[in-house]
This record gives structure tokens, sequence and C-alpha cells, in this order.
């Protein structure tokens, strides 16, 4: 009746039909495993540097007046 191929190709073709419904969620499911994992090796390798500085980017803005940070007011008089 049926030869050991065919009834492969047959499964084969089933478990594609049936995998179609769960296909969005395992892809969802895949991704957010792969960001865990890249954020926690991303972790371990910071922790593996704790002198390295870490570089967040951004930027620079420069003060027009620094300030002294004497705690005097604007008008040269201690706050108080």
């Amino acid at each position: 009746m049926f030869g050991l191929s065919e009834l492969a190709i047959i499964l084969v073709v089933v478990a594609v039909v049936l995998a179609i419904k769960k296909l969005p969620e395992l892809t969802r499911s895949a991704g957010k495993s792969a960001r865990i994992l890249k954020a926690e090796a991303r972790a371990a390798k910071d922790a593996e540097e704790p002198g390295a500085p870490r570089v967040i980017q951004g930027e620079t803005v420069q003060r027009e007046d620094p300030g002294t940070g004497t705690g005097t007011g604007t008008q040269g008089t201690p706050r108080g």
C-alpha cells in the first residue's frame, strides 16, 4: 500500500501543516531568548573588566559659566 518513503513524506507534510500555527510563537520566543542571551553575555563581559571605563553615547554640553563651587550667591555674598 504505502512505502516507507511515501509515509515519511506524509508525516513531514502533516508536521509542517501543524507547525505553521505555532511558527510565530516559536520565532518570537527564539528572538526573546537571543536578546536575553546577548544581554547576559554583555553583563558578564562588563563584570570581568571592572576597571575599564564604560562609554555612554551622548552629546557633550559646554557650560558657559562653570561656577566656582564656593557656595556664594550671584552677588558674591555667601548663601545662608
